[in-house]
């Protein structure tokens, strides 16, 4: 029996893929200097919350803690708080509250939702030295920084 005559047989049609990549508009230095900024307040604003905690659980041994600073100490939390606000964020949403704000998601280079390497790439190329500045000096037509350009990934606008 012919596919075209059998009534349980799969309709067949032809599948257009659309070169999704080609459709892709990069998110403007503005609005990643904008998400930047949100990020960075969402990020105090965690470390602020883990400082209220802290000093309601240990009390007068908190505050005589804060008063000499460990430098060490300080940077791990900071590195933590990276981890703990962009993995999951970008990782289940593909956002962070910037990119809620301004209308863009990370993507990876074909448009899909990144990896999970991708999302630990992204976020601890974060941890480079300058990094931030690389923005700064990416192609008009196509605005990334280190933390775009190593793991292979896109900062697009959705809307």
């Amino acid at each position: 029996m012919d596919n075209n005559q059998n009534p349980y047989h799969a309709p067949q049609a032809e599948v257009r893929r659309a070169d999704r990549a080609a459709q892709l508009v990069t998110a403007s230095r503005g609005q990643r200097f904008i998400n930047y900024l949100i990020d960075s307040l969402a990020r105090q604003a965690i470390i602020f919350a883990m400082m209220m905690v802290y000093m309601g659980i240990a009390g007068e041994a908190a505050v005589a803690a804060m008063k000499e600073p460990d430098l060490v100490l300080n940077l791990m939390i900071g590195y933590a708080v990276v981890v703990l606000y962009y993995v999951p964020m970008e990782g289940m949403f593909g956002v962070t509250l910037g990119k809620l704000v301004t209308g863009t998601r990370v993507v990876d280079e074909q448009g899909r939702p990144p990896s999970w390497g991708q999302v630990l790439g992204r976020t601890f190329a974060r941890f480079i030295p300058f990094e931030a500045f690389s923005v700064l000096f990416a192609r008009e037509d196509r605005v990334s920084g280190w933390h775009d350009r190593l793991p292979k990934t896109l900062v697009v606008r959705i809307r």
